[in-house]
C-alpha cells in the first residue's frame, strides 16, 4: 500500500489551506460553488397577518434589514428574544436576512399573537415578491398557513368556556 501524504486515514483527499495578503486562511474551494447564489429579487412586497386577535399589515422593501413596527424598532417593539425570532423566521428560512427592510401597523391581541401575526404577514409578503422560488421553503416550513386557533368562548351556565363548579351529588 502507498501512503500519500494528501490522504487522511479515512482515505479522503484533504482539502488545502493558502494564506492570502492579510495572512489569512482560504480554502481553495469556494464555500459558494456548493450552493448556487440565489437570484437578487428586489422588489416590494405587502401582506396582512393574522394571529388570535392581532392583525399585522406588513410592507417589506428592499433595504438593510431595517425593522418598523409602529414606528419602533424590532427588539424595542418585542423586547422578547424568542418573539424578534418567529417574527424572523420567514427571512432565516429564505436566507434573506438584511435584504429587507420590513415597515408594519400592528394592533390587537398580546405579545405573542402580535409575533405571530407579524410572521405570517412577512411570509405572505416574501411569497408575493418571487412565488416560484420562495413558496415551496415557505409552505414546507409552514409559514404561509394561519395559524386558526383562537380562545373559546365561555358558555352559559360555566365559570369559563369548560369550567364548571365543582359537582356535589347530595
Amino acid at each position: 500500500m502507498t501512503e500519500n501524504a494528501d490522504l487522511n486515514p479515512s482515505g479522503e483527499v484533504e482539502e488545502t489551506y493558502e494564506t492570502n495578503a492579510d495572512g489569512v486562511y482560504t480554502s481553495e474551494s469556494d464555500a459558494s460553488a456548493d450552493t448556487p447564489a440565489r437570484p437578487a429579487t428586489i422588489a416590494p412586497g405587502a401582506a396582512t397577518g393574522r394571529r388570535k386577535e392581532a392583525v399585522a399589515r406588513v410592507r417589506i422593501v428592499p433595504g438593510t434589514g431595517e425593522w418598523r413596527i409602529n414606528g419602533r424598532t424590532l427588539d424595542n417593539y418585542f423586547p422578547n428574544k424568542l418573539h424578534q425570532q418567529i417574527a424572523n423566521e420567514p427571512f432565516a428560512e429564505l436566507q434573506l436576512e438584511g435584504r429587507f427592510d420590513v415597515i408594519a401597523r400592528i394592533h390587537g391581541g398580546g405579545t405573542a399573537g402580535q409575533a405571530g401575526a407579524l410572521r405570517l404577514g412577512v411570509a405572505r409578503s416574501l411569497n408575493q415578491i418571487d412565488e416560484e422560488t420562495n413558496r415551496p421553503a415557505l409552505k414546507k416550513a409552514g409559514l404561509l398557513t394561519r395559524d386558526a386557533r383562537v380562545v373559546e368562548r365561555k358558555k352559559a351556565g360555566l365559570k369559563k368556556a369548560r369550567k364548571a363548579s365543582q359537582f356535589s351529588k347530595r
